[in-house]
C-alpha cells in the first residue's frame, strides 16, 4: 500500500512538472521569462484560470479549446504532461526514493524539454547541454555508473565527458570534410559531453549506438513515407536523449546491447 501511494504521488508530481515543462518548451526558444507573464491564450490573450490549467484534465474538459475564444489548443500540452508523468513513474520505480532518483528525474525532465525544442527549432540550448554536463561532474560520487573509490569515480566521469565531447567533435569535423556541409551541430557535441559525465565512457559508446539506430529508423520511416529526408535537417538531440535515458536507467549496459 505504501509503495502504491508513492507511485500515485509520483504520477501526480509528473503531471504538475509536465505542465511547467510545456512552459519551458514554448518560452525558452522565444527568450521569454519562464515566470512572467502568466500563461495566456495565444489568440485572445485571456489569462488562463487555475481551473483551466489542470494537467490533462482541463484539456479534456475544455474539449481541446480555449474557454473564451474557442481557439484550438495543441495536443502537445496533454501529451507532454502525460509523458512526464509516465517517465517519472519509471524513474521512481527503478531507483525508489533516493538521491540518485532525484538526479535522474532532473536529467529526464531536461532531456524531454531539449528533445522537443530540438525537434521543433533544431537547437539545443546551452542551459541544458552544459547544465547537464556540470550536473554530472557535481554528483559523480553517487552515480551508479561509476565504481571504485571517489577518485576513481571522478576519473571515470571526467574521461567520459572528455571523450564524449572530443570524440563527437572530431567525428563532426570528419563528416563535414566528407559531406562538404555541417554533419553534426554544436549542441549535439555538447550534449554528448553531458552523456559522458553522467554515464562514463561505456555510456557514450552505448548512447551513440542507441541514438544512431533510432535515427536510422526515423530516417528510414521518412523515406518510406516519401517525406524527402534528404532535403531536411534531422535533429539528433532527441535520439541522443533517448540513448542517455536508457543509460541512466541501465548503467553499464553494453553487454545487454551486445
Amino acid at each position: 500500500m505504501e509503495q502504491l501511494f508513492v507511485y500515485v504521488l509520483s504520477a501526480i508530481l509528473g503531471l504538475m512538472v509536465g505542465s511547467f515543462l510545456n512552459v519551458c518548451i514554448y518560452r525558452i526558444p522565444a527568450n521569454v521569462s519562464l515566470w512572467w507573464p502568466p500563461s495566456t491564450c495565444p489568440k485572445c490573450k485571456t489569462k488562463i484560470k487555475f481551473y483551466d490549467n489542470i494537467p490533462v484534465l482541463s484539456y479534456l474538459i475544455l474539449g481541446g479549446k480555449c474557454r473564451q475564444c474557442k481557439e484550438k489548443i495543441s495536443a502537445q500540452y496533454p501529451i507532454i504532461e502525460a509523458a512526464t508523468s509516465f517517465l517519472t513513474l519509471i524513474v521512481v520505480w527503478k531507483f525508489g526514493l533516493t538521491y540518485w532518483a532525484a538526479v535522474a528525474l532532473l536529467v529526464t525532465y531536461c532531456l524531454l524539454v531539449l528533445s522537443i525544442i530540438d525537434f521543433q527549432h533544431f537547437i539545443i540550448p546551452d542551459r541544458f547541454s552544459l547544465g547537464l554536463t556540470i550536473l554530472g561532474l557535481l554528483v559523480f560520487f553517487i552515480n551508479p555508473a561509476f565504481t571504485g573509490n571517489i577518485t576513481a569515480k571522478f576519473i571515470q566521469c571526467f574521461i567520459g565527458g572528455a571523450v564524449g565531447f572530443l570524440g563527437l567533435w572530431m567525428l563532426a569535423i570528419f563528416g563535414s570534410l566528407v559531406f562538404k556541409k555541417e554533419a553534426m551541430g554544436g549542441g549535439d557535441i555538447k550534449l554528448l559531453a553531458a552523456v559522458g559525465t553522467l554515464t562514463g565512457l561505456g555510456g557514450v559508446i552505448s548512447t551513440l549506438m542507441i541514438s544512431s539506430f533510432a535515427g536510422l529508423v526515423y530516417y528510414g520511416t521518412l523515406m518510406l513515407l516519401k517525406k524527402n529526408p534528404q532535403d531536411k535537417t534531422i535533429p539528433f538531440g532527441p535520439f541522443i536523449s533517448l540513448g542517455l535515458f536508457v543509460n541512466i536507467l541501465f548503467p553499464n549496459n553494453l553487454m545487454l546491447l551486445y
